[in-house]
């Protein structure tokens, strides 16, 4: 009698149903993440045996007892929405009773334009030059790391974001100090791609279904990352061995080093140079909207919270202090 087929496991299924609609690789670690967390709380149950009373007791858990971030129970609840809808087809309900996460109100830490010439003074090479399109052109870290070469005009000095955050495409500027260093790199990052060829390999993971539609793609040289990785590796999906981009491990370290070696006593992060590009543009008269298409804001009210610092402190008020002509004593 043949062996009858079984169904593929429930995150084997998952992983498929991401993967159809094209998800972030990093999506798809996440939602696993979740379901998995979900089940062991459950006590090892399957989601199509519970419903929404095990769900609304698995986020409030999260906020209550593990006290999770706001954001953090955003990605669990996205995950279990997820896995009930699109791999289960039974949609949750309202979920009465959830308890959300508190989020603080948080303020982001902004550098002066002297804190930023100090913090990459300290880098060099491919790190000083990812640091500097953050910093000069607003890029997150990961749309950084996956900047391809034809998305880089140096005609119009300008840099296509494809698949930024909410996967949405949007111009924005290439600094003109960066354009001869960049243009530098791009040179020996030809050589690599050029060596890699050579070997028997040099194609690059592309996008969607673009690899099956134009099977040459892959070892063009427009489509290869800005910074590849120093190494060639194992793509976690397909298996193939290609050269990725740099780890995002490889700039935030270099970021954090830099400024314990500029001495600044303010939290620096990566994040912190998209940050400051912002506040920046804004002392320099530029109007609010025309920030808020530069970094990708869908809201204006996301780009407004960069005002804080404009001009003064505070919200831009004299204190009274500073009124008298002399300090006292």
């Amino acid at each position: 009698m043949p062996d009858v087929p079984q169904p593929p496991r429930l995150l084997d299924q998952v992983r498929e149903a991401i993967r159809r609609r094209h998800y972030s690789h990093r999506t798809e670690e996440t939602y696993v993440h979740w379901i998995r967390r979900f089940i062991f709380f459950s006590g090892r149950r399957h989601p199509k045996d519970l419903g929404a009373t095990e769900v609304t007791a698995f986020l409030n858990h999260l906020a209550s007892e593990r006290d999770v971030a706001a954001a953090t129970q955003n990605q669990a609840l996205s995950a279990l929405l997820f896995l009930y809808k699109e791999v289960l087809a039974m949609p949750l309900p309202w979920l009465e009773g959830l308890e959300r996460a508190k989020r603080p109100a948080r303020l982001p830490t902004v550098l002066t334009v002297a804190e930023v010439q100090r913090l990459l003074g300290q880098l060099h090479g491919p790190r000083w030059l990812m640091a500097s399109l953050l910093y000069g052109a607003g890029l997150r870290l990961r749309e950084c790391l996956k900047l391809r070469v034809k998305d880089v005009d140096f005609g119009y000095r300008q840099i296509l974001v494809r698949d930024g955050k909410g996967a949405k495409d949007r111009v924005t500027m290439l600094p003109a100090s960066v354009i001869e260093p960049l243009e530098t790199h791009l040179v020996r990052v030809k050589v690599l791609h050029d060596r890699d060829v050579a070997e028997g390999f040099g194609d690059v993971e592309l996008p969607d279904a673009i690899a099956r539609k134009y099977p040459r793609a892959p070892y063009e040289w427009a489509w290869k990352f800005v910074f590849p990785s120093h190494k060639r590796s194992v793509d976690p999906t397909s298996g193939v061995i290609r050269r990725h981009h740099v780890y995002e491990n490889y700039l935030i370290r270099g970021v954090k080093q830099a400024a314990r070696s500029a001495g600044l006593a303010k939290h620096v992060s990566c994040h912190t140079l998209r940050h400051s590009f912002a506040t920046h543009l804004l002392e320099s008269g530029y109007d609010i909207r025309t920030v808020q298409e530069l970094l990708g804001h869908a809201d204006v009210s996301t780009t407004m919270i960069y005002t804080h610092v404009l001009n003064r402190g505070g919200r831009g008020v004299a204190s009274p202090l500073d009124r008298f002509t002399a300090p006292a004593g």
